[in-house]
């Protein structure tokens, strides 16, 4: 039987892959140099406004908006200040800014991709069984494995770690959007319909808002994928706390790695508690 196997030649699949990748890199060069350029420009014009804002305004600006999003609860907003402060004592201000670009970035790219998605799979089941596999496919590969084409489409820098991230931290949007508008009760679908509403209005005016809560849970996970990928981007040039991780790593500074991860956790927390606050019902 095993001779058998053995005498099966073996599938150049890793052949095919090189082959896609070189054409595409041949064929779209200017493409992608042109976003790698683009990119990089309006990143770099981000964190250079983030920095140009005093870190004590920016850290009261983030305070008040975690004052009010918690219904004027203290916890939020104290631990905000304090937690921002150990950053910039802790000399990671330029660092903090540079990650906090990186997850907007990544966070915007995804949402603006991943609702769409998740809209056309709720829609159609055809839609639905194409890409819920691509989707397990999409989470189950581990994250380095993003790097490679990212490096290979982009080169080096914060716009394949970008790239990295929004591939990495897209399907929660997808599937939540998905799974929302599913959960829409079908007497409400009826009586819109016998209303004369059309496929828009019933999506914007039933679907969407009464999905909220569902979509902003899948955003919620994404933003903090988006953030998870910060020290593998950092492999491949993306600047921020992740390159402090990595960089104590390389040289065992047992410290310096330390306070980088506790950095990100403080951030990690903030954006969670904010993004979670969001979602919230009124009363």
């Amino acid at each position: 039987m095993n001779k058998m196997l053995d005498s099966i030649p073996s599938l150049p699949i890793a052949d095919w892959i090189e082959t896609l990748m070189d054409w595409l890199t041949e064929n779209f060069a200017s493409m992608f140099s042109f976003i790698q350029k683009t990119g990089k420009n309006s990143m770099e014009s981000f964190t250079d406004l983030l920095l140009y804002i005093p870190p004590i305004v920016f850290i009261l600006i983030v305070a008040i908006i975690a004052f009010f999003a918690t219904k004027k609860k203290f916890g939020l907003a104290v631990f905000s200040v304090v937690g921002l402060l150990f950053i910039y004592n802790q000399g990671l201000w330029k660092e903090l800014m540079n990650t906090v670009t990186l997850v907007v970035f990544s966070s915007i790219f995804a949402i603006l991709i991943g609702i769409p998605i998740g809209i056309l799979m709720s829609k159609s089941r055809v839609a639905e069984n194409i890409i819920k596999p691509i989707l397990d496919f999409m989470q189950t590969m581990p994250g380095f494995v993003y790097l490679i084409p990212a490096v290979a489409f982009f080169g080096i820098g914060v716009v394949p770690g970008v790239f990295a991230s929004v591939i990495f931290a897209l399907p929660p949007t997808v599937r939540f959007t998905n799974l929302g508008i599913r959960q829409v009760p079908k007497e409400l679908e009826e009586a819109a319909d016998s209303y004369g509403s059309t496929g828009w209005q019933k999506l914007f005016k039933l679907e969407l808002p009464l999905a909220k809560s569902t979509i902003m849970a899948g955003i919620n996970q994404t933003v903090l994928l988006s953030l998870s990928m910060v020290v593998i981007a950092s492999m491949i040039g993306a600047p921020g706390l992740g390159r402090d991780v990595l960089s104590a790593l390389q040289r065992a500074q047992v410290g310096n790695g330390f306070v980088a991860g506790i950095s990100l956790v403080i951030f990690a927390i903030i954006i969670d508690r904010l993004t979670q606050s969001l979602n919230k019902k009124k009363y």
